[in-house]
């Protein structure tokens, strides 16, 4: 399913890469996420590097979210951070989540 954005709505899917797992990554992306406003969704990949987010909102919101995700939480190591727009447009939960490890 897909929506259509509303003016200045911008919605990305980054993979984060580097020891972003076992760190509380997921907790901080959905924390910061929240506090922006945005909605999506974070989870763990199996290769155990790697954390994939799905994230919309207002354009300057989600660059906010991509600069935090660059740093990442204390414990964290960030080495490549992946940035896409999707196409179509996301259906994405309102309230940012964590998902299951896929």
């Amino acid at each position: 399913m897909s929506s259509s954005p509303s003016a200045g709505e911008r919605a990305v899917r980054i993979l984060v890469r580097g020891h972003v797992q076992g760190v509380g990554f997921r907790y901080f992306t959905r924390d910061t996420a929240r506090r922006l406003g945005l909605r999506g969704w974070v989870r763990n990949l199996r290769d155990g590097r790697t954390v994939e987010v799905q994230a919309a909102g207002p354009a300057e919101a989600v660059e906010k979210l991509v600069h935090e995700l660059r740093v990442g939480p204390p414990g964290a190591i960030v080495t490549d951070v992946d940035v896409s727009e999707p196409d179509p447009f996301p259906e994405l939960p309102a309230a940012f989540e964590i998902r299951p490890t896929a």
